[in-house]
């Protein structure tokens, strides 16, 4: 009997090379290669009428469009649909839109955007000292808490010279960036004053920028403390609000030209765990996180700067964290690259039942997938084992 397996291509690269391990004709494969790969686009809120006219419009070019059963006769007046083709079939309706009235123009440029974002897009950072090519690797973010409360190391680093030392050992496992953060965001943390934050974590960057060749990031939300981090030799801003608790922020990192990281929050960390609900959890994720990259464009940061992430555990359930997680590649959509920070974080210990100190396998385990879905960069506290778990993923993902 003749072996059948199913082909799932996660890339239009992967179904090249097996167009070629088969012996295709190189010409064959320039006319079949985009018939190969099969795309699923959510497009929301489109009327009944476009609705209609795109479904029609895709059935004739052999893909198909899923909509709401009652825009068949218009009883409802708008509905989300997905878009299901092949890659050369999706492409033809764009042409199909872009030769009609205005707002079918409009949604042509949205579907061309998307599909340039979901291709192998280059991503680089400019910092200082260097550039990092996010493209080649899986790079990895170490964690230098300088708190006495945060979630899971709170006070093993609040003194300086243990701080920097922890900065040293983290770039000598194989760190790419050090994040140092002086406030806890864990889920009840109030607001710490600005003065205290300047406090903890200036001494500690004066000190290690010195020390170390690799780009130190601020974790925080104040532009003051961003503000001064980078005078003493930060040059990456990561905000867990997106640029949206201080208005001030969008500037500091216009002005200085460094890359920054819009993460995605509900509500405070103070609040943000008491009632975690969402109508469609990635929907409005998406949506903060391309409200917090007009907000940067807007002030004339560099579009090739900004790192966007979910926020896992941020106003989120177990649930939430396990579906951000297995849909990660949904927000390739964005044009940017993906940040994500499972570390030793609390739906690991729920899942294993374990303490914070027993999460070392879950954390493992998470990035790994995280990177099998298309992250860029993990944020993490045990930098070494971390680095192992990423090869290996980078290896499988990457081939």
């Amino acid at each position: 009997m003749k072996r059948v397996r199913l082909l799932h291509f996660d890339k239009l690269d992967e179904a090249i090379y097996e167009m070629q391990r088969i012996g295709v004709d190189p010409i064959g494969i320039e006319s079949m290669r985009e018939k190969a790969f099969h795309l699923n686009l959510k497009i929301e809120g489109i009327d009944c009428r476009l609705a209609n006219f795109l479904k029609q419009e895709m059935v004739l070019l052999g893909g198909d469009v899923a909509i709401d059963r009652r825009i068949i006769d218009c009883s409802a007046a708008a509905s989300d649909l997905i878009l299901m083709g092949t890659l050369n079939q999706t492409k033809a309706l764009i042409g199909k839109l872009e030769n009609r009235f205005n707002d079918l123009q409009g949604l042509a440029l949205r579907i061309r955007e998307c599909l340039k974002n979901l291709e192998s897009t280059p991503h680089t950072l400019r910092f200082k000292k260097k550039v990092l090519n996010l493209n080649e690797k899986t790079h990895l973010m170490g964690i230098l808490n300088v708190t006495p409360d945060s979630f899971s190391d709170g006070g093993l680093y609040i003194n300086p010279d243990k701080a920097i030392a922890h900065g040293i050992e983290l770039a000598s496992q194989g760190a790419d960036i050090i994040d140092i953060g002086g406030e806890s965001t864990r889920p009840g943390a109030a607001p710490l004053k600005q003065d205290e934050e300047l406090r903890r974590v200036i001494p500690v960057i004066d000190g290690l920028a010195a020390k170390v060749e690799i780009p130190i990031s601020i974790d925080t939300y104040k532009s003051s403390v961003a503000e001064r981090s980078i005078e003493s030799g930060a040059e990456m801003i990561n905000d867990i609000s997106g640029l949206k608790f201080d208005p001030k922020m969008v500037g500091v990192v216009a002005k200085y030209d460094v890359p920054v990281v819009l993460m995605h929050i509900k509500g405070t960390p103070k609040v943000m765990q008491s009632d975690v609900h969402y109508d469609c959890l990635l929907t409005e994720i998406m949506e903060y996180l391309e409200q917090s990259i007009e907000i940067a464009e807007g002030a004339g940061i560099d579009a090739g700067q900004i790192i966007v992430d979910p926020g896992i555990g941020f106003g989120k359930s177990v649930q939430d964290n396990l579906k951000i997680i297995r849909h990660l590649a949904e927000l390739k959509s964005l044009g940017k690259p993906i940040l994500l920070g499972t570390s030793r974080k609390s739906f690991i210990g729920k899942l294993l039942h374990a303490d914070v100190n027993q999460r070392d396998e879950g954390t493992l385990a998470s990035i790994s997938a995280a990177i099998m879905n298309g992250a860029n960069i993990l944020r993490v506290h045990d930098v070494a084992p971390a680095k192992k778990a990423a090869q290996i993923a980078d290896a499988i993902r990457r081939g």
